[in-house]
């Protein structure tokens, strides 16, 4: 079985909140016969379509094949929460590569958030960067680590733009009983996920990159010129960016053991009345090791996500998601959910994403492990640099060491589920 089939259509968003908010791009042809470019790109997500938007911009011939349609993985998908910084805490990334790395792979993750807000400037996209975004702590006892970080990040990083929050500062913006304090970054934000996808692949094409959906790839032929297959016609390529992320099965099985693909869950209310959920415009992502995220639309819904499984088939998403979210929002009990989706990321096991040089020619980037608008975003920027010779950025991400999943591809879910047994019970029993 296939994720990329497993709980789609074929050619067609799932029926998100996000896709009934969304301005369609016009459907791009399905690629036919033989075709050659400079570069070609796997996959229309974030990833894909940075890499296509920079490199166009650099004057290369760009065609980007995507197996359904633009934005229809993870990057139409997600919660919509642009991060700073990298995925882990910094305390974490300077045990494994040293302060001198672990600076540069946060001023990477600060201009990953700085790329995004500046592209949907620059090219007018129909998503406005809302910013704020809470770290949410569900046990008392983490508090005061979470206060501590921020005073570190601005100490020796220089980033000042997260203030503490206690029990009182944190309930007076999120209505519920369920957190005990926790920080807000004011630097990070929060935006329409799958209108930022469009507005990137709007801006690839007018740079003059070719998009080519319902195009899958089954097969890449590696040499001096790569050959990259579909069923019924191929790309020859200088260069080929591998940007498939959780959607990536088999494809790279050197990238396949150290990527592992999970799913995750999101559902949409009927509107709020103002102050029921959120009294600010902000995004919230909790402290649980299986993490509750959420913030309100556009018009009121409060979009949350949580939940998360690791086979092929989605669980029922309604009743998966309403167990979190009703024990952080008890009074939403009678509430309507009028759109309820999932979708499919990609994790590692340090949760830093897996920049690798699959060959002289063949860069892959994913396992953005829940940090993707910004990372992803930026790792398209870096894959692009790469490919014109500028390659330091990707070869400081590269650097950082990835264990392959213990078991391989046939053990990695059945332990991965364990330990997520695990983790939640003691998330329960506040342990």
């Amino acid at each position: 079985m296939n994720l990329l089939f497993a709980n789609d259509r074929a050619g067609e968003y799932p029926q998100s909140y996000y896709a009934a908010t969304a301005n369609p791009l016009e459907r791009c042809p399905k690629l036919q016969g033989a075709a050659r470019a400079d570069i070609c790109i796997i996959g229309a997500g974030y990833t894909g379509l940075s890499a296509a938007l920079h490199l166009a911009q650099r004057g290369y011939s760009v065609m980007v094949l995507e197996a359904h349609r633009v934005g229809f993985g993870a990057s139409g998908r997600n919660g919509g929460q642009v991060g700073t910084g990298q995925r882990i805490e910094q305390d974490s990334i300077e045990r494994m590569v040293g302060r001198s790395e672990a600076r540069k792979l946060w001023d990477i993750g600060l201009e990953a958030r700085d790329l995004v807000r500046d592209l949907i400037a620059h090219h007018q996209m129909d998503c406005p960067f809302k910013p704020g975004v809470i770290h949410a702590d569900w046990r008392a006892r983490d508090v005061p680590h979470a206060h501590a970080y921020a005073e570190k990040l601005a100490r020796e990083y220089d980033y000042t733009e997260i203030a503490p929050l206690d029990r009182d500062a944190m309930q007076a913006i999120v209505n519920s009983p369920a957190y005990q304090g926790g920080v807000i970054d004011h630097g990070a934000g929060h935006l329409h996920p799958l209108r930022f996808a469009l507005g990137l692949a709007r801006a690839a094409q007018a740079a003059g990159a070719q998009i080519f959906e319902e195009s899958l790839v089954v097969d890449i032929q590696h040499g001096a010129k790569v050959q990259v297959k579909t069923k019924s016609s191929h790309v020859e390529a200088d260069h080929v960016i591998v940007a498939a992320n959780g959607y990536l099965g088999g494809l790279v099985p050197q990238v396949a053991a150290k990527v592992m693909p999970i799913n995750n869950f999101i559902i949409a209310t009927e509107p709020l009345a103002s102050g029921t959920v959120l009294t600010r415009d902000v995004a919230v992502a909790d402290s649980k090791f299986v993490i509750n995220y959420f913030r309100l639309s556009e018009d009121g819904r409060l979009l949350f996500g949580g939940g998360e499984s690791y086979g092929y088939r989605f669980p029922d998403i309604i009743k998966t998601v309403c167990k979190p979210m009703l024990e952080v929002f008890p009074q939403l009990k009678d509430t309507r959910i009028d759109y309820s989706w999932g979708g499919t990321l990609a994790i590692t096991m340090t949760r830093l994403p897996c920049f690798l040089r699959v060959a002289p020619n063949v860069v892959s980037v994913s396992g953005y492990s829940g940090h993707g608008v910004a990372l992803a975003t930026m790792a398209g920027k870096i894959s692009a640099a790469a490919i014109a010779g500028q390659s330091e950025q990707f070869d400081t991400m590269a650097r950082v060491h990835l264990p392959g999943f213990p078991g391989g591809r046939a053990l990695r879910s059945p332990l991965l589920a364990l330990a997520m047994t695990w983790f939640s019970l003691r998330d329960r029993l506040g342990m």
